[in-house]
């Protein structure tokens, strides 16, 4: 992609961030790779990108991308309050958050929650695999159930699927992926960050350190072996016309986003219709009987107000407001308060 320019005459260098310091071979990195690639070909403006992001191996990963770009690294589990707050300061920018399995699905389990139930504006990545990696591998609640590390016995708590819970959820947006499936993951990362709503991607991120062994679900050949695709994605961004792209050969549909844009969804399996949750649930769960790993765009839900609109927000972004807006006058303030006391 040397010298190549996005639709803003700006080259995929200035989507680039610091070097990594991960375990060479972490799915992580692949995964900053195909945000950096998956911006740039939305054409985002880096300046109008905020990375969020908790406590892990995971939350880590925004230095290594975007560096002309807003971050913010809070506190285990606490980055959905901290994004609901920079969300609603300023509805205009993109949110972009980057979390892991221990602090989604552990520790900041009530605020993942939370945030799906209030349908925030942002596309929520989970780096999942299994463990803690900064903290010498301990099992995560999305660990399987019989998964083994190199090390140590094998798990023996059952798993916490972060995919199924946000569907019963209500959340808008949810698919599953692996972060060595990288046409897949870009398209449905260029969809996510397109998506007005909630956007959860749970993407399966092999640690090569403490379980990318045959014993463990998450390990890069286990995934590889027992994926089970229900279609393969494509992403049509609304300044690509629909008609200049390339007609898969098999059945395919077509799912249009707010801003104009498209997910192509080429059917593998002809069963699976992203618009119903309880379809979704059960592709999840039939999968996991087989023990194998669903992946793709499991359900899909455009429409839902988001919670700048669920608030009725001005349209000027709060931070952008001028004083004589945030500061009423005493007598609208007083009138006001009278109405309180009605």
């Amino acid at each position: 992609m040397a010298g190549r320019v996005n639709n803003l005459d700006l080259p995929i260098d200035d989507y680039r961030g610091g070097k990594s310091t991960l375990c060479p071979g972490c799915g992580h990195d692949a995964i900053s790779s195909v945000i950096i690639n998956a911006a740039w070909q939305n054409a985002i403006p880096p300046e109008g990108l905020v990375k969020m992001s908790g406590i892990g191996c995971s939350s880590k990963t925004p230095a290594y991308f975007l560096s002309q770009s807003h971050g913010f690294n809070t506190a285990h589990g606490r980055m959905p309050s901290v994004t609901t707050g920079a969300n609603l300061a300023n509805k205009n920018l993109n949110f972009l958050a980057v979390s892991g399995d221990g602090d989604t699905a552990n520790i900041g389990i009530g605020q993942f929650i939370h945030a799906i139930r209030r349908n925030l504006n942002m596309l929520y990545i989970i780096e999942n695999n299994g463990v803690y990696g900064l903290t010498k591998g301990q099992y995560s609640a999305t660990a399987e159930e019989g998964t083994k590390k190199r090390k140590g016995n094998p798990n023996e708590l059952r798993e916490l699927d972060l995919c199924a819970m946000a569907i019963n959820l209500g959340c808008s947006f949810v698919a599953r992926s692996f972060s060595g499936s990288r046409k897949q993951l870009t398209a449905l990362v260029r969809a996510g960050m397109s998506h007005r709503g909630m956007a959860i991607i749970d993407v399966i991120s092999p640690c090569v350190t403490f379980s990318n062994n045959e014993e463990s679900l998450k390990s890069y050949g286990y995934v590889k072996n027992n994926d089970m695709e229900l279609h393969t994605v494509d992403y049509i961004p609304h300044f690509n016309p629909i008609e200049e792209v390339e007609v898969p050969a098999g059945g395919y549909k077509d799912v249009k986003l707010h801003d104009g844009s498209y997910i192509r969804l080429e059917t593998i399996s002809e069963e699976h219709d992203i618009s119903d949750r309880v379809m979704a649930l059960q592709a999840i769960h039939k999968a996991d009987a087989g023990r194998k790993h669903v992946t793709g765009l499991l359900y899909f839900d455009e429409g839902r107000p988001t919670l700048d609109e669920i608030e009725n927000l001005v349209d000027t972004p709060l931070a952008d407001l001028p004083d004589k807006m945030l500061r009423p006058p005493k007598k609208t303030l007083n009138e006001l308060l009278a109405n309180f006391r009605t």
